[in-house]
């Protein structure tokens, strides 16, 4: 399926939900902001916010350092 993905096409398979994305970019478990079609989404939405062809996800994760 065609997802756009932080503003670039990409071919992720095999995925029907917003949790089953995270998963994909093996973000499951890190801070992380999803935003999808415009609307941010709260980790309890993952499992039920279901994907469709060309939806556009924001994956927004935090990294530490200085």
């Amino acid at each position: 399926m065609k997802l756009i993905i932080n503003g670039a096409e990409r071919e992720v398979d095999g995925v029907q939900t917003i949790a089953d994305v995270v998963a994909h970019f093996g973000l499951a478990g890190k801070p992380l902001v999803v935003e999808a079609d415009g609307a941010v989404l709260t980790a309890e939405q993952w499992e039920t916010a279901d994907v469709h062809a060309n939806m556009q996800i924001e994956l927004v994760h935090f990294v530490g350092g200085g």
